[in-house]
């Protein structure tokens, strides 16, 4: 209806912790997308505020929000969203171009990040000459190239085989465990919730509940509650 508002989020408080596994699960509609965009700087909340380690995203200007998410945050998307005419060394060298770095210095580093996901062998391969999950680990080493302090991984397993997202999963929670990378990644894989420090469910815009992993009992088909296991911690 004509001036009708529509409340995307309301009256979400939640801490991230630094090197924290947290995955977000809700169904569509429930305001996910919203809150990855506020992380990331890409919606401005109308009230309240989102820190970002430590610095307020709401006070800074779209440059400089631009230049804040190219240096501190990573994306990885379910669609992959790689350019097709780029390399896959292209398409990782090109967030260390928009950093400032010379070409040399970001081709040699975008080489190094795309051994760590296991795709030496392939930087010179274009999108359509790689499988779905070679894609998405190139997307993963993309998002790495800049050494965020996070990332933002939107449904990374979505498109993928049961045994390539495993392997994608694996690959983010070594990047947690070993790297102390924080890992936010909006889900409904039961398998990636096992890895996770804490589920957090949004409904209708809202948290609707936060569960420490070891409060859940995870089986295929279902995610039940402990007996005794209460809400996570805040």
């Amino acid at each position: 209806m004509e001036g009708e508002t529509v409340w995307a989020l309301r009256g979400v408080t939640l801490d991230v912790y630094a090197g924290e596994y947290l995955s977000i699960m809700g169904p569509s509609g429930s305001g996910k997308s919203t809150l990855f965009n506020m992380v990331g700087g890409l919606d401005t909340p109308t009230e309240g505020r989102v820190a970002v380690q430590g610095v307020n995203l709401s006070a800074l200007s779209r440059v400089q929000q631009a230049r804040f998410r190219n240096r501190c945050i990573g994306y990885i998307f379910q669609t992959y969203n790689l350019i097709p005419v780029m390399t896959a060394l292209q398409n990782v060298a090109l967030p260390l171009l928009l950093s400032g770095m010379d070409v040399a210095a970001a081709n040699e580093k975008a080489k190094e990040v795309l051994a760590t996901v296991g795709l030496g062998d392939r930087v010179h391969h274009r999108p359509d000459e790689l499988s779905g999950g070679q894609q998405q680990r190139v997307a993963i080493a993309r998002a790495l190239a800049n050494d965020p302090g996070i990332i933002l991984a939107d449904e990374p397993t979505g498109n993928l085989d049961t045994r390539t997202g495993e392997e994608i999963i694996d690959r983010l929670s070594r990047l947690s465990k070993e790297r102390g990378v924080t890992i936010i990644s909006a889900t409904h894989d039961h398998k990636m919730l096992s890895v996770s420090d804490r589920v957090v469910s949004i409904r209708d815009g809202r948290v609707e509940k936060m569960e420490l992993r070891s409060q859940l009992t995870i089986q295929v088909g279902s995610i039940e509650a402990k007996p005794g296991g209460g809400k996570g911690e805040k």
